[in-house]
Order: structure tokens, then C-alpha cells, then sequence
């Protein structure tokens, strides 16, 4: 009996493991950008520089921040999801930058559990079989026009 149970709950780990999915993307954030949900949500006020991206001179830095979004995945085209999860960082990004007096967020890496992956052109995100996650570090700053 007690080897029958003890083969129960492998079995039992086993197919847990078997429906765990960890999809990982590398999605260009010009992509988020050109959504016309991002052309709504963003007003221009704020820029977005990814690490390695050219940017305007930085005149001063106000500071440094994560946004960690989620979405639910369930049937979303992951990919879909994917923009959906960071075009809501880029909001929470904006909201703050105005807050702090910012006009751009520059050197933006993923930071998917605490790992910093960086590239000028794309952001890394994450699917689930049921949540679609985005996390980016970046830094405030005021830029010259």
C-alpha cells in the first residue's frame, strides 16, 4: 500500500509538471508601440528607450523603477498577450515619469525574475498556460528635445 501511494503522488507531480508552461518571447517594442490601443493609452509626453537604443542627451535622472504586468492568457495569442502585459508597463511607466517631472524612460532592460536581459530593439516576456507576464527596469530621466 505505502508503495502505491508513494507512486500516486509522483505520478500525481509528474502531470503537474506536465501542464506547466514557461513560453519564453522576444517581441520588438516597436510592436507595442504601433498598437492603436498604445497610440490611445500613451500621449507622447513620455519617450521609451530600450538599453542600446540612441537617445536624446540625458539631462538629468529621477530615479530608477520596475513595472511588472500581467495579463490573462487564456485564450490570447500569446504574443498578443505579450504586448497587451508591456504596453500596460509603458502606462505605469508614463503615470510615474509625469509624476516625477520626467520626460523618458531610458535604459530598459527585461527583467523577468530579477534577471536582466537587454537588447535596443526587443523585450522578453513570458506565457503561461494561463498568465502572460512582462517585466522592465528603467530609468526616469529628463532628456533634451
Amino acid at each position: 500500500m505505502k508503495k502505491l501511494v508513494i507512486a500516486a503522488a509522483l505520478l500525481g507531480s509528474l502531470s503537474l509538471s506536465a501542464f506547466a508552461r514557461d513560453t519564453e518571447y522576444r517581441i520588438p517594442l516597436s510592436e507595442v508601440l504601433e498598437m492603436p490601443e498604445a497610440k490611445e493609452k500613451l500621449d507622447g509626453s513620455v519617450k521609451f528607450f530600450l538599453a542600446g537604443q540612441k537617445t536624446p542627451v540625458i539631462k538629468e535622472r529621477r530615479g530608477e523603477d520596475v513595472s511588472n504586468k500581467k495579463t490573462n492568457g487564456v485564450g490570447k495569442d500569446d504574443r498578443f498577450g505579450c504586448k497587451w502585459a508591456a504596453l500596460s508597463a509603458l502606462m505605469a511607466f508614463q503615470d510615474k515619469a509625469k509624476r516625477l517631472g520626467a520626460n523618458a524612460v531610458v535604459d530598459i532592460v527585461s527583467y523577468y525574475k530579477k534577471d536582466t536581459v537587454s537588447s535596443p530593439t526587443d523585450f522578453e516576456c513570458h506565457a503561461g498556460a494561463v498568465i502572460i507576464g512582462v517585466t522592465l527596469k528603467g530609468s526616469y530621466a529628463v532628456v533634451a528635445p
